[in-house]
């Protein structure tokens, strides 16, 4: 009897092992989510997308140049004996700079002006002897050759006073010389000699640097493909041609900030570099604060003076991740379709769309997080931002991805 009733419990244990599948199944059916198409559509703020003008501006990656550098080196052979100035000011052209030894300079300045001196007084003998041969050759008392041996003694003796006036000039520049002045007003760099080092002049040696630093000039550089995209667009008629010299240009320095001075092209060069392929453009700005020094790396916001025909976009429909913009749209059936697009400058809280969009669409500007593709939503005009029409009224910042600009 105790045997009947295990074998009765072990087939009601085997019976509920055996039930348990379809248990868990049936729970997994009832509590199934629904499917994307099943769910009610969320309401999201859309933007019809349309073509607007935009300024047409390009960043360039560039480096400042001081507008004039003058190499300041040693003319004469000597010893330093003073540094006439003091490092890192500003200076007026032709201040002093160093001081070199003088002594053996003013020497040779007193020889020259003793030779001077013994050639004027052979040449005014010389020139006594010919007035008291004029009148005694007409007497004949004199030979008309010994009267003409005078005029040739005088006139190189007249020859001799002029060599040595250059020798005294040549001793007297060199004397000058001694002192080293700049020949340019700007700002002085570190003396690369100091008082009792031996200069040269054979060898040029470089005592210091001076830089004019206002105005300064910003050279920049762009790929010679990108100026043939440019020259083309212009020949279509997709870009607008502007003078050089109404081109303006806004800095932004290497810590992020927008240098307050805007500058201009002035200088487009017609050569390509052929080590790198690129062609160099050149914009001035006034640097009244001493704030761009030669040396320091800048991107250029190049902006032409016409305008080009874009799509805009609110910041807050673009969703980057890893460097790559993308954009939720609502397609004609009214489901969510992302995409991928290529953006341009940034400005007034709207990016630039170079790519990837085309006018008519709709745009989902707020919602965009909440739904997935193929979701259906339910699209509902945006009303609380600027109208994509509307025009920037300051130029915008460039994207790093931005074209060039030709000259």
């Amino acid at each position: 009897m105790l045997c009947s009733a295990y074998r009765l419990r072990s087939r009601a244990v085997l019976l509920l092992i055996a039930g348990l599948p379809l248990l868990v199944a049936g729970c997994n059916d009832r509590q199934e989510a629904p499917t994307a198409a099943s769910m009610p559509p969320l309401p999201v703020l859309v933007e019809t997308i349309s073509t607007t003008p935009v300024a047409d501006v390009v960043e360039l990656p560039g480096r400042i140049e001081a507008v004039r550098t003058a190499e300041i080196r040693a003319r004469v052979d000597g010893i330093v004996q003073r540094t006439l100035y003091q490092e890192g000011t500003d200076l007026a052209a032709n201040a002093p700079l160093f001081q070199i030894d003088p002594s053996d300079y003013r020497a040779q300045l007193q020889q020259a002006q003793a030779a001077l001196a013994r050639a004027t007084a052979v040449r005014d003998n010389a020139a006594s002897v010919v007035d008291r041969f004029k009148l005694l050759v007409g007497r004949h008392a004199v030979s008309a050759q010994e009267y003409d041996a005078a005029l040739a003694t005088q006139q190189q003796a007249q020859a001799n006073v002029a060599d040595a006036r250059a020798a005294v000039s040549l001793a007297q520049l060199r004397l000058d010389r001694c002192i080293v002045r700049t020949p340019i007003a700007g700002r002085a760099g570190r003396a690369l000699a100091t008082e009792g080092a031996l200069v040269s002049a054979g060898a040029a040696t470089l005592l210091t640097q001076v830089n004019q630093l206002t105005p300064i000039n910003a050279v920049f550089t762009q790929s010679n493909t990108a100026t043939l995209d440019i020259e083309q667009q212009i020949q279509s008629g997709a870009r607008k041609p502007t003078d050089m010299k109404h081109v303006e240009v806004q800095l932004i320095l290497a810590n992020g900030q927008v240098y307050s001075e805007r500058g201009f092209l002035d200088f487009a060069d017609l050569v390509v570099d052929p080590s790198t392929g690129t062609q160099t453009v050149r914009a001035q700005f006034a640097n009244p604060a001493r704030t761009l020094l030669p040396g320091q790396f800048v991107r250029g916001r190049i902006i032409a003076a016409g305008n080009l025909r874009g799509i805009r976009i609110p910041e807050r429909a673009v969703q980057l991740d890893n460097g790559v913009a993308s954009v939720a749209l609502v397609a004609d059936d009214g489901t969510v379709v992302r995409r991928n697009v290529d953006l341009g400058e940034q400005g007034e809280g709207r990016w630039t769309v170079r790519d990837g969009l085309k006018a008519g669409e709709r745009l989902i500007v707020d919602g965009w997080q909440k739904v997935q593709p193929g979701q259906r939503v339910e699209a509902r005009p945006v009303s609380d931002g600027p109208p994509a029409s509307a025009a920037a009224a300051d130029p915008p910042a460039a994207h790093p991805a931005a074209a060039s600009i030709t000259h």
